[in-house]
């Protein structure tokens, strides 16, 4: 069938209709449909890829040229070590450079924190925002003493929680969207290891802790009871946290990015177990002379602690008689306070925990959120700012 339009410039167009393919008849054409499509998106990502190259490219050349050829700038380094790369996490060695700016004043160290952060808050690209919560979780493991302080007490302000990445979604691919799930929760995680390490005092899984791990057992037996148990719970919610993270078959193709994630989480879930053992051995010694409501605190704490421990083998898999150990104890010390100080006055148990949980917030609106929602890490450290977490995170120690 041909038609013909005249339109007012006297052009003539002319066009043919043609059947709609018959997919019934010609089953074929299914598989010609397919690989179409499978080119098509192929294409797509190829694409993305190539524009994600360019915009490095484009970025990094800024920075060289604004930079001395003898000092890369930190934004040079910073854009090296969180380029659009979904398949491959930051080089070691890039990380390194970002790292060094620690060992130099506090203002530049501050320096290198606020540019870590604002390339984390305004990237749209999830490959760039899981190396930049890499690069904050290098800090916090392998920082100078001078970065993890400007890390603790960002903003200087208070204010906006740079780590609240709830609402992060990278739709630009299919990989890109799974890794978004990664990065909401890789966020919340490293939100939560510092909230840890602010009721430690120190930072958890760090290689510049050394002299507290040699003084550990002595400092923690002269612990109150309520001291541990503020710690025990928040080293809980902690592993809690890990025991969120998505799944690995999600990701298929990815796992080299992922695998560095887990590789830091995994490091930091054995400095936990070890920082748990240390408390609950030291309450072993103590059940003769704790409260039943410090016991009922502790028993929930590591009947938490015991949901958990499905989840959390699966990260120890070479570790199997040190986790045989620790889960032991757990159980050891649960069975020991529960049926003799717990199970008895089951009613009595529920309305403690209520009166517990309006106390203990009322606690935190005092000590906190009087204050703006900012905490910060102990008057030992040098202060000049606060580090605000988001009031979920808040609650959930409440």
């Amino acid at each position: 069938m041909k038609s013909t339009y005249n339109n007012k410039s006297t052009h003539h167009c002319t066009y043919k209709l043609y059947p709609a393919p018959n997919f019934h008849d010609q089953p074929h054409l299914y598989t010609n449909l397919s690989l179409s499509l499978s080119l098509s998106m192929g294409q797509t990502t190829k694409l993305r890829d190539i524009i994600g190259l360019i915009k490095d490219k484009a970025s990094q050349s800024k920075a060289t040229i604004l930079s001395k050829p003898s000092n890369p700038s930190l934004q040079l380094a910073l854009l090296r070590a969180t380029n659009h790369d979904a398949f491959n996490p930051p080089n070691d060695k890039k990380i390194a450079t970002i790292l060094s700016y620690g060992h130099s004043s506090r203002a530049t160290a501050s320096t290198a924190i606020e540019a870590i952060m604002d390339r984390l808050q305004s990237t749209g690209n999830s490959s760039v925002a899981l190396k930049c919560l890499i690069t904050v979780h290098h800090i916090v493991k392998y920082g100078s003493f001078i970065l993890q302080d400007q890390l603790s007490v960002y903003p200087s302000n208070g204010g906006r929680n740079y780590l609240k990445l709830s609402n992060f979604r990278d739709n630009s691919s299919p990989i890109s969207w799974e890794l978004s799930s990664w990065v909401r929760w890789y966020a919340k995680y490293v939100e939560t290891l510092l909230f840890v390490s602010r009721v430690l005092g120190f930072f958890l899984a760090s290689s510049s802790n050394t002299m507290e791990k040699d003084n550990q057992e002595e400092k923690i037996s002269s612990f109150m009871n309520k001291d541990l148990l503020k710690e025990i719970v928040a080293l809980v919610g902690l592993m809690e946290e890990i025991c969120k993270r998505p799944d690995y078959l999600d990701v298929e193709g990815n796992y080299k990015l992922v695998d560095k994630v887990m590789g830091l989480v995994g490091e930091d879930y054995l400095s936990a177990i070890n920082e748990v053992s240390v408390r609950v051995s030291e309450f072993k010694e103590r059940l003769s002379d704790v409260s039943f409501g410090d016991s009922v605190e502790l028993v929930c704490a590591l009947k938490r602690l015991e949901d958990c421990k499905e989840r959390l083998l699966v990260l120890s898999t070479g570790k199997k008689s040190l986790m045989e150990s620790f889960w032991g104890l757990i159980s050891e010390v649960k069975d020991r306070v529960g049926p003799d100080m717990v199970y008895k006055d089951e009613g009595k148990l529920v309305n403690w925990v209520r009166r517990e949980k309006v106390s203990e917030s009322a606690r935190f609106g005092e000590r906190v959120l009087i204050s703006g929602d900012s905490v910060g890490f102990p008057s030992r450290r040098p202060r000049q700012g606060s580090f605000s977490y988001s009031r979920e995170l808040m609650e959930s120690y409440t």
